[in-house]
Formats: structure tokens, sequence, C-alpha cells
């Protein structure tokens, strides 16, 4: 058996779910000295209202861990990721591989949990994720199910379960359907029906004087048991047919209810008694007088091997089955060894000559040996051998094809590269030599005719839009003076907290004086770091000498900015927006440079910091 190796479980199956392989195959590995995370199911369909309860618990689990892994036994550890519930839309799939490799690989580092052997029961798209962007030493697929069929909204599993086939370095089965579905992907492919834990069923039989269950000790004999989830396969109406028609027995269900069981919930010879703990089933179906597989026959069942038949056999009680495939199968092999019923009134026949024969001590070790053929032992030590030979296999391919694996290695860096240097080429063009950049940018530019104002407020560059200090204001104190002189307004204020060896306002008002504007018809607001702060003390100037109106001027693609943080700053002051007509830094708009790109992308940039700020 498997010893000393780092396995990481993909399940179809929570932990917490009923006991089957995927945690009796785990827990043996784990105890055999393996290291092994187990990823519970993220699911083949969206959600509906009756998984809420499951949904719940799936944040219990993952608030008991660290950011969802607990361990659960020694060298054991179960992962409860919390998911995009869209197991078939591209983003959500895309999402869910990001957060679960994210924590996935921390915890791997943080373990030093290396080269692990992936073995999934979930055939999605999400599981490939994994599997491919994990160092593994090999992949193995457990087929247990047709899942295309299980229900109406699952059938898009088939794409992604086709590719796992054929990925897989192993394929295990569990039933011949399901071996002749998989066989047209794969040849490396082998059937392993579910087994039986032996050891705890005789435990029982060991016992001088067997524990009774509370809940079935007052139920009256012969018992017709079933262990397992009452699920929507169960023939309900051959149970309420067999019940009605044979008030003398009891029929007993040991597990959850997952389906509407309204049908039989009336009768008072049928018992539900719930989901039991793993190791008190024994103590069940050691009461039982016969057990039963009552499913019906539909496309998802004929590829059901009833893990639960051996449960019974371990006991030596006897069992009575649908007319299933894997049921056929096993009394070609064994001999007829479970009674079949085609119908209702044959499975009733079958029923209760099992029932008034079930003391046989010759059939009672026929049963007992045939549940000793198909213990678990016996099968995860048969799957051991296949997966150290598929990782010698494996290593020895690699050894053989390194020339080959290097030369692929090479083609698709290569590959990547040129792909990478077409988009880089691609983008350049796009943004240098299209109308795009001016495109995105048009919605920044607002401009009104210029109207009488009570001021003319002038907002400074600061550093500019080229990002160096001194460029920038110049044009716009130029404009500014030339609406001054039009008469549009006879007091000007120039807003900027820069300074550049000298306040930048300085400055400006210097400038303007030389070109002709009476010093008295200046006002400067020098404390302003910011366009918010330009608004917020050129407007409180205004309020002190009761000015009411403005002409704001500022470069082009910066007035969108201003709008919005006078509207919600001073949505009482008459704002004209009067840019600069012709500006030097933008120049024609018809050649992109590098400067024009960045200074766009900040103005988005800073509009969005502002809503956030809630500056507009």
């Amino acid at each position: 058996m498997l010893q000393s190796q780092n396995i990481i479980c993909i399940s179809s199956i929570d932990w917490d779910f009923i006991w089957q392989g995927h945690q009796e195959i785990m827990s043996t590995y784990a105890k055999n000295g393996n290291r092994v995370l187990f990823i519970e199911n993220t699911g083949v369909r969206a959600p509906t209202l009756r998984d809420i309860p499951r949904l719940k618990k799936r944040f219990v689990n993952w608030s008991k861990g660290v950011r969802g892994i607990r361990k659960e036994k020694e060298n054991l550890y179960v992962f409860s990721p919390i998911v995009l519930p869209f197991p078939y839309f591209r983003i959500a799939r895309w999402i869910n591989k990001y957060i679960l490799l994210f924590h996935l690989k921390r915890w791997m580092k943080a373990m030093d949990f290396n080269d692990p052997i992936i073995w999934t029961f979930l055939p999605t798209g999400l599981t490939l994720d994994l599997i491919n962007n994990i160092n593994k030493k090999i992949a193995i697929y457990y087929c247990i199910d047709n899942f295309a069929v299980s229900s109406s909204s699952a059938h898009k599993v088939r794409y992604a379960e086709k590719k796992l086939i054929k990925q897989s370095d192993l394929v295990f089965v569990t039933a011949k359907e399901l071996y002749d579905y998989c066989s047209q992907y794969t040849q490396r492919i082998h059937t392993f029906p579910f087994g039986v834990n032996i050891e705890n069923f005789e435990k029982v039989k060991s016992e001088e004087h067997p524990r009774v269950p509370e809940d079935i000790k007052e139920i009256k004999g012969p018992i017709i048991g079933y262990i397992g989830g009452v699920h929507k396969w169960i023939d309900q109406d051959l149970i309420r047919n067999l019940a009605q028609t044979h008030p003398d027995y009891s029929f007993v269900f040991v597990g959850p209810l997952q389906t509407d069981v309204s049908k039989l919930s009336n009768l008072k010879n049928v018992h539900f008694l719930g989901l039991k703990p793993h190791e008190q089933l024994p103590h069940y179906v050691n009461c039982f007088t016969a057990g039963i597989i009552p499913y019906l026959l539909t496309d998802y069942t004929k590829n059901v091997y009833p893990t639960k038949l051996n449960e019974y056999f371990a006991l030596g009680k006897p069992a009575v089955s649908t007319d299933l495939a894997e049921i056929r199968a096993l009394n070609e092999k064994y001999g007829d060894i479970i009674s079949v019923g085609k119908d209702a009134k044959d499975f009733a026949r079958c029923l209760e000559r099992e029932v008034n024969s079930s003391g046989n001590e010759h059939a009672i070790k026929r049963r007992v040996q045939v549940a000793k053929d198909n213990t678990w032992q016996n099968r995860i030590e048969q799957m051991s051998e296949l997966i150290e030979d598929g990782i010698e296999k494996r290593k020895h391919d690699k050894d053989l094809k390194w020339r080959e694996n290097l030369r692929k290695f090479y083609r698709v860096s290569r590959r990547r590269l040129i792909i990478a240097a077409a988009g880089i080429i691609m983008a350049y063009i796009i943004l240098f030599y299209s109308p795009l950049l001016w495109f995105l940018a048009r919605p920044l530019k607002i401009s009104h005719p210029p109207r009488p104002a009570d001021v003319i407020v002038t907002f400074a560059g600061g550093v500019g839009e080229s990002g160096k200090a001194g460029q920038g204001y110049q044009e716009r104190v130029v404009h500014a003076i030339n609406l001054y002189k039009k008469n549009f307004a006879k007091k000007m204020i120039f807003s900027s907290g820069y300074t550049y060896v000298m306040q930048e306002a300085e400055v400006m008002k210097a400038l303007a004086v030389s070109l002709g504007v009476d010093d008295e018809d200046i006002i400067l607001e020098k404390k302003a770091a910011s366009t918010f702060q330009n608004v917020k003390f050129a407007t409180e100037i205004m309020r002190k000498n009761n000015w009411n109106s403005a002409l704001v001027v500022s470069s082009p693609f910066h007035m969108r900015r201003v709008a919005m943080v006078c509207k919600k700053t001073a949505p009482e002051i008459e704002v004209t927006l009067a840019p600069v007509p012709a500006s030097g830094f933008y120049g024609n708009e018809k050649k992109v440079k590098w400067r024009h790109i960045k200074a766009i992308l900040h103005e988005y940039l800073a509009i969005i910091y502002y809503w956030r700020k809630g500056y507009i």
C-alpha cells in the first residue's frame, strides 16, 4: 500500500456527508502514513433552495479552519472552500480557480506538501484547472457516477469529464457501464467497485451480546432494512406496495432524507431513522432480517454499484434488489447470490423467500465470503500497486522524453513570447496611431461660451501636465488675461499652493501684471494642493466678496473634474467653464505622445479617487 506520499483528494461529496468510498480510501491512506488533503465538493450544478442547509454547513466548516482548511485527524486535512456556485460560467470558474490555487499553494508551501498524487472524484472544469496548475506525481480519476444524468443542470459536465479522462494517468471505475464509457477515451482504466470495511462488521459478530440501537429496539420484526441516503432514485411506489401488502414487515431506512418521502411517511410500518455515525451502521444492519436495494431503473442507476450490498453480506444478511446491471454482473460472478425482483410482485416473492430462509447457515457463510472478497483493504492495496507502477512509468517516460519535453517547453515559450510581442505592438499602434485615446479623452473636455461673471478663477498647473515644474500655468494665465481684457470680469483669482523656487501663485500674478492687469484686480489663493482645494478655497473667497458667478480657467481635459467638484462643493455658484482653447501640451490632438496617455489616465484615476473620497 502507498506510504509517505502527499495526496490531494478532490471529492464529489463533503467530509461530513454519508460515509462512502471517498472518506474510506483517504482515511486508510492517512492511517498508512500518507498525508491527505481532502477538498470538499465544489459542485457540478448551480445550487437551489434545497441546498441552503448544505451551504450553511459549508460556511460553518470553513470557519472551523484557517481559510477553510482544518485538521480532521492525524495526517488528514479537510479543505471546505467557499466558491462561486456557477460551475459552467467562465468568469466564475476563473475566479474559483484563483481562489482555490491561492489558498492551496500557500498551504502546500507551509506544509512542505510537494509533488502530490492528485486523486479526483469530481470531473469538472475547475478540477482540470487545479490538476493543470499543480506539480504532481500522477493524476487519478475515480469515476463512480454518471454525473451528466444525475440532474438536469449537470449535463454540461460531460465535456470537462472527457478531457479529464484523457489527461488522467489512471482511471478507476465502479461499474461496467462506466468502464465502457471511459474506455472510449483511455486505455489506462481499471474496475474497482466500492468495498466494505469488514473489520467494523466483524466486531459486531464477535460480540456475545451485540448492542441494539435505541431507535430500532422497539420496531417489530421481521425488519427489512436499507442503509444509505434516501434519494430520488429509490422506487417509493415499490416500497409503498410492499409495505401495504406486508403489514407484518417493518421497513427501516437508515440514512439522511434527500428527497420528498410523503408517499411513505404516513405508513405505520415504514420508519426513517436518519443519518447515523458510520461506526454505528453495523449495529443497525445486525438488526435487519433482510436488506433491500429498491432502486428505480434509469440511465443513472444502470451505472450504480450498491455499496450497501457488501455491508448486508458482511453480517450474512440476505438482500433483494431491483434488476440493476451491476447486480446481474455480481450474480453471474457469484452464482445468484442476490435475489432480483423484476417487478413489484416478483420483488415481494423474493423478499418473502429471503425472510423465511434468513437463518440458512450455508447461505450466510456464502454471503460473508462475498463480502470478504470485496473489502476496502483488498481494493486499496490493488489500487496502490497500480498507482506505484503509474508513478514509476511517468518518471520513466519523463527520462525518455526529456529532449522532446524541453523542445516543447521552448516552443511554448517562443509562442508565448510572439503572442506577447504581438500584443505589445498592437497596443502601441492602438494607443499612438489611432484616435482611440482622443475618443476616450473627449468626455473629459467641457467648454462653455464665455459670458460676464463676477470673477475669473484660474487654477494653476502645479508641476504641469508634463510632470515638470514651471510648465502649464503660463497658457492658463494668458487665457485668463484675454478674458479679463475683454471685460468678462473685473476681478481675477489665481489659485495654487505649489512652490518651486517661488510660490506659483506669485509668479502667476507677476506675469499678469506684466501683461497689463491692474495689481488691485488680482487676489491670490496660496494654500490649495489639489483640485478639490482649488475649488474649496476659491469659492470661500467668492463668498466673502458676495460673488455668485465665475469663469473658471484650466487645461481642457481637467474641466470634467473641475465641474464635478464645483457641483458638489459650491452648487450655488454659477460656473462657466473656459478651458485653454489651444493647449501647447495637447497640441493639435493628432499625434499621441506618452505624456498625453499619462495625463488622460491621471484624470480618469483622479475622478475615481475623488468619487471614493466623496469630493464629487
